[in-house]
């Protein structure tokens, strides 16, 4: 048995879990599975929310570490379950470490669904989210709009390696804008609900979800980190729109 090999597969495992938005104590679950599933049972792993280590000692007492360092994260929590199924079921399916390795290739490389596809149901997200906070149905296609040109300034900015904080800061004024220019030229009506449905996407539900699911199981570090991560999340989009309708106010004398 090569332990370096399993090594990498059940830090592959967990940094695929990881990127995806999977919490903390899933990776160290996954992890210890895939190392005891090959005979390892003397494994230990410290995640974070950017970075994994683990050890594995083998018969003869030597240990051999690994660190995985973790640089982007998104959400797809299709990858995430094939993951952990994989991990569950890997004593009975009898795969070796090699058809393991193949299995996190084609997991890690699932096509997503296709950009404008993306766009069209964040704005269709948006759009829904401000019926629901009492808009009306001129603001319902505002926020589509909105909610379309958000996402897409999302994807541009992000392709190249800008910081989601800015990402944040851009969406949120972006969001007030469109927002106070259509009710000034009378095609909405309610500037609070089109502001408030469209910056629905980028409000961090799944960082202030996992970040006290890691506080619960004990992985105080994590969850601190995620709390923070979440908080200044929210404090970029609060920055966005809040110097847009600062000016706007100024400049204007109000909505």
């Amino acid at each position: 048995m090569d332990i370096n090999k399993i090594l990498h597969l059940a830090a592959d495992a967990g940094r695929i879990i990881l990127e995806n938005g999977g919490e903390t104590y899933r990776v160290e679950e996954t992890i210890t599975r895939i190392c005891e599933a090959y005979g390892l049972y003397e494994a230990e792993s410290f995640v974070t929310t950017t970075g994994i280590m683990l050890s594995v000692t083998d018969v003869y007492g030597q240990t051999t570490s690994l660190v995985k360092r973790i640089k982007t994260r998104k959400v797809d929590l299709e990858k995430i379950s094939r993951v952990n199924d994989l991990s569950r079921n890997l004593k009975n399916m009898g795969l070796t470490a090699d058809d393991v390795k193949d299995q996190l290739n084609r997991i890690d490389n699932i096509e997503k669904y296709s950009n404008k596809t993306i766009i069209f149901f964040s704005g269709l997200g948006a759009a829904f989210f401000t019926l629901l906070f009492g808009g009306d149905f001129f603001d319902f296609l505002v926020s589509f709009i909105t909610g379309g040109l958000i996402k897409y300034l999302a994807i541009s900015l992000g392709s190249v390696r800008v910081n989601d904080f800015f990402v944040n800061i851009i969406g949120g004024a972006l969001a007030a804008l469109i927002a106070l220019v259509s009710v000034n030229l009378n095609l909405a009506s309610h500037v609070d609900k089109i502001i408030i449905g469209s910056i629905m996407l980028l409000v961090p539900g799944l960082s202030i979800t996992n970040a006290i699911r890691d506080t619960i199981a004990g992985d105080l570090l994590a969850g601190i980190a995620r709390a923070v991560e979440a908080f200044l999340i929210a404090v970029g989009i609060a920055i966005g729109s809040g110097i847009v309708l600062r000016f706007w106010f100024i400049y204007s004398g109000g909505i």
